[in-house]
């Protein structure tokens, strides 16, 4: 049976449909949900023409409805967060542990918190003359940014770029990367720690996970993240 995404999205969507489109293609999973803040924002659309359901859930809702929120996504598998503007409450991380995702449009820690998204990012890497910038896909925690890494993506930058520039680099790395890396958690649900752990590891070298580099043999009590 596919594995069920619902993504998370406030504006115009071009991960969203890059995501939609990429389990299309590759199976394994799909997006069966698009949940947007906002009536008119056009990653509607985007679900809509291929045929993926979406419904709208404000910001009065997210805090004050959570029966209703919860119901809404209570097939998923995995919610992605992509562009999402608002932030997610307490009660659905602890419904869905490890099972909230978000893309960061830099290497965090560096230009994260509140406030930081979109061309605020670009605009403060620009301005803090940064030689490299990428993205960050990590775990949704009840602190802005702060949840933990799941892979980091890097590209270089000119002195000459623009902050468009440095957008449209940043762009290119979301679209190559987010909707792989999304397949290869789904993928994880049969894997111990440190198993899931190795396969982190082998996304932040962009390898392939060999299963043999993570001695099977190891009680898994013994293995300690970050050690």
């Amino acid at each position: 049976m596919k594995k069920k995404i619902a993504i998370f999205a406030s504006g115009n969507g071009t991960n969203c449909e890059n995501i939609i489109q990429y389990f299309k293609n590759h199976g394994g999973a799909e997006v069966s949900l698009v949940v947007c803040n906002k009536k008119d924002a056009f990653v509607r659309q985007r679900a809509e023409q291929h045929g993926v359901p979406s419904v709208v859930i404000t910001k009065r809702q997210f805090e004050e409805e959570q029966e209703h929120v919860l119901e809404s996504v209570a097939g998923a598998d995995l919610i992605v967060l992509a562009g999402f503007l608002l932030r997610i409450p307490d009660y659905l991380i602890e419904k869905f542990p490890n099972r909230i995702i978000n893309i960061h449009p830099s290497l965090l820690p560096k230009f994260g918190g509140k406030g930081m998204w979109g061309h605020h990012v670009h605009q403060a890497v620009k301005d803090a003359g940064e030689t490299e910038t990428g993205i960050t896909i990590h775990y949704v925690s009840s602190e802005i940014d702060k949840g933990g890494h799941i892979a980091q993506f890097k590209v270089a930058l000119q002195e000459s770029d623009s902050v468009e520039d440095i957008e449209k680099k940043v762009h290119l790395l979301e679209k190559e990367h987010f909707p792989k890396v999304i397949g290869q958690l789904l993928s994880d649900a049969g894997l111990t720690e440190y198993e899931r752990y190795c396969r982190e590891q082998a996304l932040q070298q962009e390898e392939e996970f060999d299963d043999g580099r993570c001695f099977p043999d190891m009680p898994e009590g013994q293995f300690v993240r970050g050690h």
